[in-house]
């Protein structure tokens, strides 16, 4: 979690900027980085040797999209609950 905060504000960063500051090594936030990039939230641009690492929100949004739209169905579903309840 704490790697997609670093990366939240839409810049990019390298593997030595998102281990700054944590006691977390290199080896292990490569491997989140990995991870991350398989799910589609993390890409990387590669500037000479280096990798920049940036946050794509695109799947999060359209998570968010998907469970506000459950939500407003079970809202829906508990309203008529309720209303043949109480009637």
């Amino acid at each position: 979690m704490a790697i997609v905060a670093r990366l939240s504000d839409g810049e990019t960063r390298s593997i030595a900027q998102l281990t700054h500051g944590s006691r977390i090594t290199r080896q292990a936030i490569t491997k989140h980085l990995r991870v991350l990039q398989g799910a589609g939230l993390v890409r990387s641009v590669h500037r000479g040797r280096e990798s920049r690492f940036a946050l794509d929100p695109t799947p999060l949004l359209d998570a968010r999209q998907y469970l506000d739209a459950v939500s407003h169905q079970w809202d829906h579903a508990l309203a008529r609950l309720k209303s043949f309840v109480e009637d």
